[in-house]
């Protein structure tokens, strides 16, 4: 028989899930930084013009990733925000960061050019 909780509508006597009951997988695991593959990257599309470089791949818990954007504003004097995990740094800064992570002990690549 089908669970009380599936929309099961015909059966062939196996009980399908429901889509809606996906686990959220947590991204903030503590890999030490060397083994997290960290991808700087240039990005101009859908933002007018406007260059933004993206930081993908940091796996931190939320309060340290607000620490670490932080940190990088500061050295690099702009703004920035925190959008569906990576990290937004406005303008061209590719060059800067990946030696400020790469002294964190990240092993950022660059990816494009």
């Amino acid at each position: 028989m089908p669970d009380d909780n599936s929309k099961l509508v015909y059966s062939t006597g196996q009980s399908v899930p429901r889509k809606g009951n996906k686990v959220k997988k947590d991204t903030s695991t503590n890999l030490p930084p060397s083994q997290q593959k960290v991808i700087v990257r240039l990005d101009r599309k859908g933002r007018g013009g406007k260059s933004v470089t993206i930081v993908e791949g940091i796996q931190l818990p939320q309060k340290e990733m607000q620490s670490l954007i932080k940190q990088l504003k500061a050295k690099l004097g702009t703004g920035g925000a925190i959008k569906e995990g990576s990290i937004e740094i406005q303008g061209e800064h590719c060059d800067k960061i990946i030696p400020v992570l790469e002294k964190m002990g990240y092993r950022p690549k660059r990816s494009g050019k």
